[in-house]
């Protein structure tokens, strides 16, 4: 799993541009699924039969995207100006190293505000060491998107931060699934979405087309054992946690119960997650055609959204056995 999530988290997919990570996704589950093909918003779509004909058709839902910086214009210069893709937060910002699609790199900063001024995404910039805005436009144009560049890195026995975990995480745990699921009674069908951070997009074009009975979406969640006033009883390392409801959607109650029976047959402690806002693929698919019952495995996550995301390699081993149990029963 280590491995898997240190491939996925380094290779660069910022949303509507994630045909890199599904490239990489590709050549790991070739051979081992009964088909993958791609749709026209970039969905990764691998399924594998059940082997029973009365079997649902349960679809998994993890998102190759992540957040971005897009460039709006260039300033004379050479410095680049930059929106949001996606749900930045200005105080992860300051002072960042980045990278574009075609390798070059820079620094994001943040100008100095005025006495009495709020901090914003307009006071950003990127610093890609041009002296004006002619050498510039040479390596970078207006609409190129920049990604957090800094790599995976070990922080303690059992824990990973790097950006883009938020959801490279559960695209390895999805894989992960994939490979060393043998032949169940219901037929699964792995989407590693697009475009999730702009609207969970990809999910619901590709729930259209597959016509699953449910759906279960893998992301990742906020942790509230740091630091600050976060009210949330979801800790880092104390397992995975099976949502209940966000903002965007309440989970089916019954796929709940189910999800907790599974963790208990493999001995897995879960995490109850009532998450007040965000949401995940769930939130789509639920909505999909006439609609279906749906729920989300979420892996704790400190510092999402930033460059140091960070996971518990013993919540992804959990909520791997968690899903395989569930999907074998």
């Amino acid at each position: 799993m280590e491995e898997l999530i240190r491939q996925l988290t380094s290779v660069y997919g910022p949303s509507g541009r994630e045909n890199k990570v599904a490239e990489v996704i590709e050549g790991m589950l070739k051979g081992k699924v009964d088909s993958i093909r791609r749709d026209a918003l970039g969905n990764l779509i691998c399924e594998k039969k059940g082997r029973l004909k009365t079997g649902k058709r349960i679809m998994l839902s993890a998102h190759m995207d992540q957040i971005g910086m897009v460039v709006t214009h260039v300033e004379k210069e050479g410095f680049l100006r930059v929106s949001n893709v996606g749900g930045l937060m200005v105080n992860n910002l300051r002072i960042r190293h980045v990278r574009f699609a075609n390798g070059v790199e820079g620094v994001l900063v943040e100008q100095p505000l005025k006495h009495g001024e709020n901090s914003s995404l307009q006071a950003f910039y990127i610093d890609i060491g041009a002296k004006d805005a002619e050498e510039a436009l040479k390596l970078v144009q207006p609409g190129d998107v920049a990604v957090f560049a800094e790599p995976c890195f070990s922080i303690g026995k059992h824990r990973l931060a790097a950006p883009a975990m938020d959801d490279r995480s559960a695209c390895a745990l999805l894989v992960s699934t994939m490979l060393d699921l043998s032949a169940c009674p219901n037929t699964v069908i792995a989407v590693f979405s697009t475009q999730e951070e702009v609207g969970c997009r990809g999910s619901q074009t590709a729930a259209f087309s597959v016509e699953p009975d449910e759906g279960i979406a893998l992301d990742v969640t906020l942790c509230g054992d740091l630091p600050e006033d976060r009210k949330l009883a979801i800790s880092l390392g104390e397992g995975p946690a099976i949502k209940i409801m966000d903002a965007r959607s309440i989970s089916n109650p019954e796929m709940v119960e189910r999800l907790f029976a599974a963790a208990k047959r493999v001995k897995v402690v879960c995490q109850r997650e009532v998450l007040p806002y965000g949401g995940t693929d769930a939130s789509s698919m639920q909505l999909s055609r006439g609609g279906m019952p749906v729920c989300t495995i979420s892996i704790p996550c400190r510092n999402v959204h930033s460059a140091c995301e960070i996971v518990d390699l013993r919540d992804m081993e959990g909520a791997k056995k968690v899903l395989t149990a569930y999907l074998r029963s």
